[in-house]
């Protein structure tokens, strides 16, 4: 399993981009990617080990995600600071945008924030993870690029004392046409089990940076959810990449009536 990034890694440096010329339709993003705090957050009052855990990130989600990128020649666009900090995939609305509790977890050092705390907090990684999402978006849209999301989670093997028992989830709402011929493709390979908006669906208001980018513009657009002890070492994030490498190599959407774009929902659930 990855471990947090280095303590020396600049505060300014939040969001990273790989392959930013990507020549695919797909651009990437992974909304959890690192369990990184910067120096003037301390722990937030956590146990180290706690750092470590689902709450704190998607563990595996970015090996898994940057291995992609680099075999479909696609953009991925990564948060890099950890999700107890802000959550990049809530609005700002949110009331676990800054999560006081993840999970049962209290996080100490999330209780009673002032507004101006809460505000640079944004401007440290919420605003630039979107905004660059937002650029790279608009300038592929200026050239012609034809533009396809996809977010790339990772999920729990037990949520609440419940067994999770898929093995990938593929999330979406009424704009199915990624995520139909993505499902079916999944749904034929032997000793999978292929969750349909599970373990969350739009429902559960986890799918805010797919609504933000993707469906506010009418492009097609899923989210991945992969069970995190199946990419919890090297092995395990190489066999998913490849194996979605391969499928969207020659996944296309359907040519299902296209649905509206549509403004932004509010998002008010926890983990994803």
């Amino acid at each position: 399993m990855e471990k947090a990034r280095p303590a020396s890694l600049a505060s300014s440096d939040t969001v990273g981009v790989i392959n930013p010329g990507g020549s695919s339709p797909f651009v990437l993003t992974c909304d959890h990617a690192s369990n990184f705090l910067p120096a003037e957050f301390g722990t937030l009052g956590l146990a180290a080990e706690d750092l470590s855990r689902h709450i704190a990130w998607d563990p595996g989600a970015l090996p898994v995600a940057t291995r992609m990128a680099q075999a479909l020649d696609a953009t991925l666009i990564e948060t890099r600071i950890s999700r107890l900090v802000i959550d990049c995939n809530r609005p700002l609305d949110a009331p676990d945008l800054v999560p006081p509790v993840s999970e049962t977890t209290a996080i100490p050092g999330n209780a009673g924030l002032s507004e101006k705390q809460r505000a640079a907090r944004v401007a440290l990684s919420w605003q630039p993870f979107h905004n660059t999402i937002e650029r790279i978006v608009e300038e592929r849209l200026a050239r012609g690029q034809e533009t396809r999301l996809v977010s790339v989670h990772s999920f729990t093997p037990v949520y609440k004392g419940h067994d999770r028992p898929w093995h990938i989830g593929i999330i979406h709402d009424d704009d199915r046409r990624l995520a139909s011929p993505l499902i079916s493709a999944l749904k034929r390979l032997a000793g999978i089990t292929v969750g349909v908006n599970e373990p969350y669906s739009p429902a559960d208001r986890v799918y805010f940076t797919l609504e933000r980018h993707a469906r506010s513009r009418g492009l097609p657009c899923a989210m991945i959810e992969i069970r995190n002890d199946e990419i919890s070492g090297d092995t395990g994030q190489r066999k998913w990449a490849d194996l979605l490498t391969g499928i969207f190599s020659d996944l296309e959407p359907e040519e299902a009536t296209r649905p509206r774009s549509h403004s932004v929902r509010k998002s008010v659930q926890s983990a994803s």
